[in-house]
């Protein structure tokens, strides 16, 4: 099992830095991969990253990059031997959401990136605490360097991203599901709900933290990949 190598994909307009506790602890005992978000919709982000995968590997992904693992576990399950996934949802975007992604992306376009960002990821969807302080400044310093058409492209593709619901229900690998407390942009319930729809799912709410959880809650989440990666490990010995 630890000889899988692990396959991180950062949510909407974030980098490798969104998992830096989690590399710097797994990177230690087996091979890690970050793997960026390229094209305009999930299936060319996919297209794109599988190809630089090794035939087999276990996926975490956060939001966007959550979307895009489950589209990658869709195409190519016998490949998956592992899905973290973290402040996801596998629905499809609804009218209402992708008029306002509109709004955003026209503001990113006009040089009003910082504004554009603080409304896609509010200080109301993070957790009360100081770790909120943190991960809105990485927030805005990720999106920063990726710039205003990477924004453009990833509105779009969340704009038009498939119901996954369906590759979930005929799933067969062990999954985690990660949520923070007060994510309000992919909530607890809807983690929930994946967690019923998938056979080997389990699920864990970081308490105060929000949709970034992996930099809100580093030392946590962390913490639960690890004990959920070991049960996994010693189910397979025995």
């Amino acid at each position: 099992m630890s000889a899988d190598p692990l396959v991180f994909l950062p949510g909407f307009m974030c980098d490798a830095r969104l998992f830096w506790h989690q590399i710097v602890h797994f990177s230690a005992e087996r091979v890690v991969i970050t793997a960026p978000l390229e094209g305009d919709t999930i299936e060319e982000m996919a297209d794109t990253i599988l190809p630089r995968l090794p035939e087999r590997f276990t996926l975490v992904g956060h939001w966007l990059g959550g979307v895009v693992a489950m589209e990658i576990l869709r195409r190519v399950p016998h490949r998956v031997a592992e899905i973290v996934l973290v402040d996801v949802s596998a629905l499809a975007e609804s009218s209402q959401f992708a008029s306002q992604r509109e709004d955003r992306i026209i503001k990113a376009l006009s040089n009003r990136m910082d504004e554009a960002v603080l409304e896609e990821v509010p200080a109301s969807t993070l957790g009360p605490g100081e770790g909120a302080l943190t991960a809105q400044a990485m927030m805005l310093e990720m999106a920063s360097a990726l710039g205003p058409e990477t924004f453009a492209r990833q509105s779009r593709a969340l704009m038009r991203r498939p119901d996954l619901q369906r590759a979930l229900r005929s799933a067969r690998q062990r999954a985690l599901l990660i949520c923070g407390e007060f994510d309000t942009i992919c909530p607890p319930r809807r983690h929930e709900i994946l967690c019923e729809l998938m056979r080997m799912a389990e699920f864990r709410l970081i308490r105060g933290a929000g949709h970034l959880a992996p930099i809100e809650a580093p030392d946590e989440v962390t913490r639960i990949m690890a004990k959920w990666f070991a049960v996994g490990r010693k189910a397979l010995e025995d």
